[in-house]
């Protein structure tokens, strides 16, 4: 299944582009430094996009970790293309789509 979603050409001309099916408005990101402030998440994933929510991991088997969910699916794409490696406080993040109802088929079949 393709998402279609509206951009604006440069020529003020809009035109259909198609994503494919993973890309998601939830991200993962895995390695983040320990010390980082909620503060700095925002400054740094904002700068693609309206970031509707950002949770960090607070206990120690997931310290580390956030989801961030973005208003619209370009702008997720956008920080996962430009911040996937990227050096943060001393740690290269890693920047991966998040899909719940994969997570939840794949938490049935380990179930079963």
């Amino acid at each position: 299944m393709n998402v279609k979603n509206k951009v604006e050409d440069d020529n003020k001309k809009e035109k259909i582009i198609r994503l494919p099916h993973e890309i998601s408005r939830f991200i993962y990101v895995r390695n983040l430094p320990h010390k980082i402030t909620p503060e700095e998440l925002y400054d740094i994933f904002g700068r693609f996009g309206a970031v509707r929510q950002i949770r960090r991991g607070i206990s120690n088997k997931n310290r580390g970790t956030a989801f961030v969910v973005y208003e619209d699916l370009i702008d997720a794409k956008r920080a996962v293309e430009k911040l996937k490696g990227i050096n943060v406080l001393g740690k290269y993040l890693i920047c991966l789509y998040f899909n719940p109802r994969k997570e939840k088929k794949k938490e049935k079949e380990n179930d079963e």
